[in-house]
């Protein structure tokens, strides 16, 4: 009787052992980090055209936060002599526990830093690399901050997107380790695949793999241009109608000086798209929740992000 209750103990103790840890909610976009070479004139783009609040940046005092609500900005970093011709810092998605999904990153063998970080506004950080390369960092947001950003465009990132070239290696992370999951993809016609949309596991904001063909690795094809790889790194801002959003911006005088496409269109997903660019040539689309067109290419697969998220 004893020996059979000692084997049960050592295997309950080596079942906790070998448990693999739960994946914590990923419940959307945090916020997408890009270099300025021009701080003073992207603090106007962000706060007066775009109409987000500046904040202090807890996490690099060189830097500063542009908030369009609680737990989604922009934050903007001094540009290093390193950055070639790219703007883009890294991408950050928010989840519920950041120890937690460092620990089911870990378990995954997924190389992960020792320890979260607490910053002084009370959320939690880690940062991972990606397949082919890129910055992802996790925020547990400290949901008893509050901000208000009456003057925004918008309250909601919706989706963020950056250069990927090989679709099945960014999957192994993204897809088999995170869970995100098919929205839609298509193409500048119906036989080519530029775009692929995955959406977040526990929410409907989406990841954009800007696909661009280039030799094999990581790294920037070394014939793009700093204007070409701005349109790629990218985030988007729900709107109940892009026409109005425009609008607002143009009457307002917001859109002086201030390189955009001068119009509204329907891009292939079907959806009213405004785009505009900061100063450094990183795309800001301002994008209709829902198609209003037959989308190219795919149909669908999720639902569509809306206002209440």
């Amino acid at each position: 009787m004893r020996s059979k209750v000692f084997a049960a103990a050592v295997l309950l103790v080596v079942s906790t052992l070998t448990a693999q840890p739960a994946r914590p909610k990923i419940t959307g976009i945090s916020h997408l980090a890009v270099y300025t070479s021009d701080p003073a004139s992207t603090e106007h783009y962000y706060t007066f055209t775009v109409g987000a609040v500046k904040m202090p940046d807890p996490e690099n005092p060189r830097g500063v936060r542009y908030a369009f609500s609680s737990t989604q900005f922009v934050e903007v970093l001094p540009l290093p002599a390193s950055a070639g011709v790219s703007r883009l810092d890294h991408a950050a998605f928010n989840t519920t526990s950041a120890e937690g999904m460092r620990r089911y990153l870990a378990a995954k063998g997924w190389q992960v830093p020792a320890a979260v970080t607490k910053l002084s506004d009370g959320s939690r950080t880690f940062t991972v690399l990606d397949p082919e390369g890129n910055k992802i960092e996790f925020v547990q947001p400290n949901l008893k901050v509050k901000v208000d950003a009456p003057n925004a465009i918008g309250h909601h990132i919706i989706h963020i997107g950056f250069l990927v070239r090989d679709r099945a290696k960014e999957d192994t992370f993204y897809r088999a380790i995170l869970d995100f999951r098919p929205y839609w993809f298509g193409g500048r016609s119906e036989t080519e695949i530029d775009w692929v949309s995955q959406q977040t596991p526990d929410a409907h904001d989406w990841l954009e793999y800007m696909l661009t063909p280039g030799v094999p690795g990581t790294g920037i094809p070394p014939n793009m241009s700093q204007r070409s790889l701005g349109v790629m790194d990218h985030l988007s801002i729900g709107q109940d109608s892009v026409d109005t959003g425009y609008a607002t911006l143009k009457n307002a005088g917001r859109l002086e000086n201030v390189r955009n496409d001068g119009h509204t269109q329907i891009g292939k997903d079907g959806k009213g798209q405004f785009n505009l660019y900061d100063p450094d040539g990183i795309r800001l689309e301002l994008m209709n929740w829902h198609a209003t067109q037959k989308p190219c290419c795919s149909p669908f697969t999720a639902p569509d992000p809306s206002p209440s998220e």
